[in-house]
């Protein structure tokens, strides 16, 4: 069986993720499960999502990408820090994952966030946190307050040019505090345009926003879509139904398979949804083996620097 990447994944823990963005989540899951007659008291949502956020290590998500046959994962870290207080800084968060990749060797790949508000200090930040990790790529949560085509990333979209990296970009809702506008995906036309040696990831482009993603993908050759969320998306009455139309969209070479791990965990375990990805009935139905391969293992790898990109 081909070998399964996910191209979309986070730690669950505190120090990462704000007690602010898990109260919105909550919030939203509590307005479905009210508009149903079935919702707990408000605050019981959010605590139990907290609680679900100590995986400092890692250890737990290792756990179950071993028991799902995942070999590999991205780690994707926004940077919350000029909208959400709360959490560890970029150059903290940095080498907490890179703590976390020695821990367990083999198994990530760490794309760090920016915002480019912080000025030129950030840009030096960052370029000294690739040199000191060997950090793979950048994340960008542009749902924080500004465009990624915004001329303050260019130094960062000139050092990942020189350096072969990726850049993940936001798109579509997310939590309700935050700010929509600046997330939808046509916001990275101007700067894919502008760097056209540099990959583009739409994360969840493949969920939200799918004509538009795709239109991109499909003409900017730098321009990648992303599935995850894919599980956990209140819009989708069946997300295996929803997938296998958008691998047949023809664009199957510049999709990257994302499940938005520990999203995933509102609908059950990482085994659970990538054995109904690989083995269910749904999700490849009609779709090649070659095709299953781009979008499981060989998309991510393309779009990976030579340096990040396992051996053999």
């Amino acid at each position: 069986m081909t070998a399964v990447y996910d191209g979309h994944c986070h730690v669950a823990s505190s120090r990462f993720i704000p007690r602010a963005f898990v109260e919105d989540v909550a919030s939203n899951v509590l307005c479905r499960l009210g508009s149903m007659g079935a919702a707990p008291k408000p605050g019981r949502i959010a605590d139990g999502l907290a609680a679900q956020h100590e995986d400092h290590l890692a250890d737990g998500l290792v756990a179950e990408m071993d028991a799902a046959g995942v070999e590999r994962a991205v780690l994707l870290v926004p940077d919350f820090g000029l909208r959400m207080a709360g959490t560890a800084e970029p150059a903290e968060a940095a080498r907490l994952h890179h703590e976390i990749r020695q821990r367990h060797p083999g198994r990530f790949w760490v794309y760090i966030g920016v915002d480019p508000r912080r000025g030129p200090e950030g840009v030096r930040d960052f370029e000294q946190m690739v040199d000191a990790y060997g950090l793979d790529g950048v994340k960008l949560y542009p749902p924080c307050g500004y465009s990624p085509s915004d001329p303050g990333l260019y130094p960062y979209y000139e050092i990942c040019a020189a350096r072969a990296l990726p850049v993940f970009v936001h798109t579509g809702p997310t939590a309700r505090s935050l700010d929509y506008g600046p997330a939808h995906p046509m916001r990275i036309d101007r700067a894919a345009r502008d760097f056209p040696a540099v990959p583009f990831v739409l994360g969840h482009g493949g969920l939200t926003h799918v004509e538009v993603s795709a239109y991109l993908a499909a003409y900017r050759t730098n321009v990648y879509v992303d599935t995850g969320g894919f599980a956990s998306a209140p819009s989708l009455s069946s997300w295996p139904e929803h997938l296998n139309q958008l691998f047949r969209m023809g664009i199957n070479h510049k999709i990257i398979f994302g499940t938005d791990w520990p999203l995933g965990r509102l609908n059950g375990g990482l085994k659970g949804l990538v054995a109904e990805v690989v083995e269910g009935p749904t999700v490849f139905a009609g779709v090649s083996r070659k095709d299953r391969e781009l979008l499981l293992r060989e998309n991510l790898l393309r779009v990976l620097a030579p340096g990040s990109r396992p051996p053999g």
